[in-house]
């Protein structure tokens, strides 16, 4: 007969602690259900976390004596004022010392700064829940927390934190720089790019959010490195405008001597934003196929043209990209063309294209381009449209404030932008932030 063992589990406990080190016990008994033990060994490492939090958080503390903050001396409250800390192993009350001035006001926590808390969070909670939220919704992060890490916490906390996480990226965006992580060649090009796509608003409405793109490629054109900007949808797209310069600045000072290219689709307001910061601008191949393939069935309709239609798209993508002065040249044919029917339809793609090559064809130069090794194709800012708004942002159900959106793009450019976030965390450790110190 299969006998069943119990665990018998003791509390975790503090066995010494001195200035600089803690010591904690945990104490579990074996069973047969690797499942219960696991879940009884995390409980515990839990327990043991608090416990060792707690005495770290007491270690960062004055000890009440009157500090100096610029140049205002402060003095403790004679009694030690309560605060429940958010960490990875769960929350814990721990009594800290309360400074105010002899004038009263404002109050200040040094333990809050020193610990570099995030409103009432230690930094490794702020991170993995800010983390997790970019990446799920919050009744998603609410069970990741519960299901594999044993710990409860309200959604509303972890929104609250996330966007906070955020506001403080967002205040020190134009000071903070991050680090680019080692790459494996030197950088020859920065190809920059941007486009929009759309989110559902609560209102019913879709708007456009901004997303931009830094790519960095080496002598032969492979991408090393891409850097992510988004801004939420805004008329004027000030904000993004403003996001995405002060990025391609800072890539700027930091490659001087590369060949800056960019790369977008047909739309003006693109060109007009670009053109201040490259020396070549190239229009996305992929989207001058699409109007090649309507003038295609517009000049040659019909299955009976089928044969022909093909074969005179094959021909023209391949002297665009090949051939010098191809771009004008088809510009020029379709100009004088005349459409293989009447239809509406067939007179409209004409109309299309014609219009599309006569603003454009300066832009297509893809033999240079492929000469230089430059990029042909916007499918990096395509994709980052899809990575940093549509799967995250456009999930049944999802509609969305201008703050919360604008807060939840800045942690998913942060996220997305490999090195960033750590980074960002980095300089959190070193610096702190003042939300993070006032009550």
């Amino acid at each position: 007969m299969f006998h069943w063992l119990f665990f018998v589990v003791m509390p975790a406990q503090i066995l010494s602690s001195q200035d600089n080190e803690t010591q904690v016990l945990i104490t579990i008994q074996h069973g047969q259900s690797m499942l219960k033990f696991e879940e009884h060994l995390q409980d515990e490492l839990n327990s043991a976390g608090r416990l060792a939090a707690g005495q770290q958080l007491r270690h960062l503390d004055t000890n009440g004596e009157p500090i100096v903050k610029g140049v205002t001396r402060l003095t403790s409250k004679k009694k030690k004022e309560p605060k429940v800390y958010e960490t990875p192993w769960g929350a814990l009350r721990v009594e800290r010392y309360v400074y105010q001035s002899r004038e009263g006001g404002k109050t200040f926590c040094p333990l809050d700064q020193n610990a570099r808390i995030v409103v009432n969070s230690t930094p490794a909670f702020a991170r993995m829940v800010s983390w997790k939220y970019a990446n799920m919704a919050a009744p998603q992060v609410e069970d990741d927390l519960l299901q594999n890490h044993r710990r409860t916490s309200s959604r509303a906390t972890l929104k609250d934190l996330s966007d906070v996480v955020a506001c403080i990226a967002q205040a020190k965006e134009e000071h903070w720089t991050y680090e680019i992580p080692d790459l494996p060649d030197p950088v020859a090009t920065v190809s920059l790019g941007l486009d929009g796509t759309t989110l559902l608003y609560r209102d019913g409405h879709y708007r456009t959010a901004m997303c931009g793109t830094i790519s960095l490629l080496n002598s032969e054109g492979e991408r090393l490195h891409t850097t992510y900007c988004a801004a939420a949808p805004e008329y004027g797209k000030q904000t993004f405008i403003r996001r995405f310069t002060g990025e391609i600045q800072k890539i700027k000072k930091r490659f001087p001597e590369a060949t800056y290219v960019g790369v977008a689709d047909g739309a003006p307001d693109n060109w007009t934003f670009l053109e201040p910061f490259v020396s070549y601008q190239v229009l996305d191949f992929y989207h001058v196929s699409e109007y090649v393939a309507d003038a295609a069935e517009a000049l040659f309709p019909g299955v009976r043209n089928k044969d022909e239609r093909k074969s005179w798209m094959k021909q023209k993508l391949h002297s665009l990209k090949h051939e010098k002065g191809a771009a004008h040249q088809l510009s020029e044919e379709l100009r004088d063309a005349s459409p293989g029917n009447n239809r509406t339809a067939s007179l409209e793609k004409l109309y299309k294209a014609r219009t599309y090559f006569k603003n454009n064809w300066k832009k297509m130069i893809y033999p240079e381009a492929l000469d230089k090794h430059l990029p042909l194709g916007s499918g990096v800012t395509e994709a980052a449209c899809k990575i940093l708004v549509k799967q995250r942002m456009c999930r049944s159900g999802m509609r969305w404030k201008e703050k919360g959106a604008s807060m939840l793009l800045t942690l998913r450019a942060l996220v997305c932008s490999s090195g960033h976030w750590e980074c960002f965390w980095k300089k959190m450790n070193q610096y702190g932030f003042p939300i993070a110190h006032n009550l």
